[in-house]
């Protein structure tokens, strides 16, 4: 089914990027167009994406018809993403400025109207180039209002016939701002209601985006279950549960380009399942960049995250120096975020030379390194909508030790001792004790069951994350919200 796909997101990698929603949004769209759809990617232009010659400017500069008035001068570029376009819309008053949410951790307060101008802007350039999409993929609260245009103020408009497809990639963060943002979006405050765009007397921008939508997704099938008890559904569950019929969750693929142990040029030595002696290089190199006495036969356990609660790390930073104490294993951390975490493993590689390594900030080249040279690899979260790491992991052979929730759930399989089965390894209560004992029980499966640890790689780097097979699941997706609109008109 060729169709047209607008896909509407405050980041897309490679121009630009704060989490995995902009590797999805980019690797999808790549998916389709390579598929043969018409697919459009509308996102911000801001200030921090370099300007090279391989953007061109549109003609014509674009007004945007907010509530208050025409926004002027509203400039749209565009650029090729492999088969796919990506229209960049600048607007210096919003987009001019370090960061994409936030500076040095403070939101902009003025967030609120920033994405609710690139939500119209995107329906404002399809109306004026009269290019009509099948399909509007809204990801997350930034793209909130774009179910809420097409089901009002664009009911009527050539748009209208658009079915919209609404993404949640991480239900923690809601879009809430004033109700003034609504008035300045051009939306009826008759929208500003429970069971629309309301929530505690605020505007909630996610909550406008799940009771309007067409159809809901989100990035695995565990979470789409999780989101809708009291424990995971941040206070938005009752809308889920009554969404359900609509929401289904698909698992988020890789850029099995660009993670793939074989050909990457960030490592040292590459291999494959069918040669692996190159993983046995990268882990020395790995233990001579951070530090770590250079011994083979003590495994180590890597961890690349964000360095904050949610991932589970201030559990490993707890139990980090009996783990040394205890155990003979390495740790490598490559990381920031909450100060008090990164001063933790700070203080955790000082008093453990050749023991315990850690990098504060970002280097991608390290990033492949840990994922290449360790032998197990750490994501204790409390909730994690999807992961990729754990997928980057088991694709270079590095087994992952894991919370059973959301995407990780999904991913990995359980170790089944003695027998070779399985892929990882699995704990249920995010608790220090639990982690610690799973730990161990891949140090003791490390030393006293080798053969066991070869069965599992191999089931892991056999694996299939491919975006190839995520694009066949919102495919169905699609369609059914193409029919689903249609059957409205």
């Amino acid at each position: 089914m060729k169709m047209k796909i607008l896909m509407i997101a405050s980041e897309c990698a490679p121009f630009s990027k704060v989490g995995g929603l902009a590797d999805m949004v980019s690797s999808l769209s790549k998916q389709f167009a390579e598929s043969g759809c018409e697919v459009k990617v509308f996102t911000p232009f801001y200030s921090s994406i370099k300007r090279t010659a391989k953007f061109k400017k549109n003609l014509a500069p674009l007004s945007v018809h907010m509530g208050l008035g025409i926004e002027e001068f509203a400039a749209v570029w565009s650029a090729n993403l492999g088969k796919a376009e990506v229209l960049l819309v600048e607007f210096n008053r919003f987009f001019d400025r370090a960061g994409i949410y936030n500076y040095n951790g403070v939101s902009f307060d003025d967030n609120g109207g920033r994405f609710a101008f690139l939500c119209r802007s995107a329906m404002d350039w399809c109306l004026a180039s009269g290019w009509y999409p099948d399909v509007v993929h809204c990801h997350d609260w930034p793209a909130g209002l774009i179910p809420v245009y097409l089901n009002t103020t664009l009911r009527n408009s050539p748009l209208g016939r658009s079915a919209s497809i609404f993404t949640i990639h991480n239900l923690q963060h809601q879009g809430i701002f004033d109700r003034g943002v609504l008035e300045y979006a051009g939306i009826s405050m008759r929208e500003f209601r429970q069971d629309s765009c309301e929530s505690m007397g605020m505007l909630n921008m996610l909550k406008g985006g799940l009771y309007n939508a067409t159809k809901i997704t989100t990035v695995s099938p565990t979470y789409a279950k999780e989101i809708r008890t009291s424990e995971y559904g941040c206070g938005l569950d009752g809308v889920l549960r009554f969404r359900a019929a609509d929401l289904i969750g698909i698992l988020n693929g890789i850029d099995v380009k660009e993670w793939n142990p074989a050909s990457d040029k960030l490592i040292p030595a590459n291999y494959d399942v069918s040669s692996p002696d190159g993983k046995a290089v990268c882990k020395a190199a790995l233990q001579e960049r951070m530090g770590l006495k250079n011994d083979p036969k003590i495994p180590v356990f890597g961890v690349v995250s964000r360095l904050y609660d949610q991932k589970g790390l201030d559990l490993l930073a707890r139990i980090a120096q009996p783990l040394v104490d205890n155990m003979s294993i390495q740790i490598a951390v490559l990381g920031s975020g909450e100060p008090w975490l990164e001063g933790a493993f700070k203080s955790l590689t000082a008093a453990n030379p050749g023991k315990i390594g850690s990098y504060i900030g970002y280097d991608n080249e390290l990033s492949h390194l840990i994922e290449a040279g360790s032998d197990f690899f750490l994501m204790p979260s409390r909730f994690e909508p999807c992961g990729l790491n754990q997928m980057y992991s088991m694709r270079y052979g590095t087994l992952p030790i894991v919370r059973s929730t959301g995407g990780l759930a999904d991913t990995v399989s359980q170790y089944v001792e003695g027998t070779g089965q399985g892929d990882g390894f699995l704990f249920d209560s995010a608790t220090c004790d639990a982690l610690y004992n799973t730990i161990g029980w891949a140090c003791s499966t490390w030393y006293d069951r080798p053969s066991d640890i070869l069965s599992l790689r191999r089931n892991a780097m056999n694996k299939d994350f491919s975006w190839e097979v995520s694009a066949k699941s919102y495919e169905q997706v699609y369609k059914w919200a193409i029919e689903s609109r249609t059957a409205a008109f």
